[in-house]
């Protein structure tokens, strides 16, 4: 799966999951001064990211994401490794 496969997935679940605007969804975006989400908020986004792409993203990794490309390209190489 390349990458923009995974970030259009990735914005899906943000959608669904935390019902976020897709219209503020980018790279760039901050999940927390962004798009609103607290750590409650990213920690359920995580899980849903394990589910969507059947990928394990261990804590200390996690803690690491602050935006949304963050996040795109963790997946990005748990799927590509």
């Amino acid at each position: 799966m390349d990458r923009e496969q995974v970030a259009e997935r990735l914005v899906n679940v943000l959608v669904s999951e935390l019902g976020l605007d897709a219209e503020k969804i980018n790279d760039e975006a901050h999940f927390e001064e962004d798009l609103d989400v607290d750590s409650l908020g990213v920690v359920e986004l995580l899980m849903a990211l394990e589910d969507e792409f059947d990928v394990k993203i261990p804590d200390e990794e996690a803690e690491s994401i602050m935006t949304v490309g963050q996040a795109i390209d963790l997946v990005h190489s748990k799927l590509n490794s």
